[in-house]
C-alpha cells in the first residue's frame, strides 16, 4: 500500500532534489487505453513549494502524459535512491 503525504517535507525535498532520475506514470480512464511510464532526468524537476513540483516534459515517443492529465488530472512521480 502506498503512503500518501499532505505535503513535501524538508527531508523529502532534499531527497527529491538529490535524485538524478525519476519516473512519471499516467493512465487514461478507459480500460482499453495504455499506461504511460517514462524515465525523466537531466535536471528537469523543481520543487516549487511543499505542495507543488514542476518538471519539463521532453517528449520523445508521443504525448500520452499530457493527454492523460487533460482527461483525468492524475499523475504519479516515483523517486528512487540510486548509488
Amino acid at each position: 500500500m502506498a503512503t500518501v503525504y499532505d505535503s513535501i517535507s524538508d527531508d523529502q525535498r532534499a531527497f527529491i532534489v538529490a535524485q538524478q532520475m525519476f519516473f512519471v506514470a499516467s493512465a487514461p480512464l478507459s480500460p482499453d487505453g495504455h499506461v504511460n511510464l517514462s524515465p525523466k532526468g537531466l535536471d528537469c524537476l523543481r520543487v516549487l513549494d511543499p505542495n507543488r513540483v514542476a518538471y519539463l516534459d521532453l517528449t520523445g515517443s508521443g504525448n500520452e502524459t499530457s493527454a492523460h492529465l487533460r482527461e483525468n488530472g492524475r499523475i504519479t512521480l516515483m523517486f528512487c535512491a540510486t548509488p
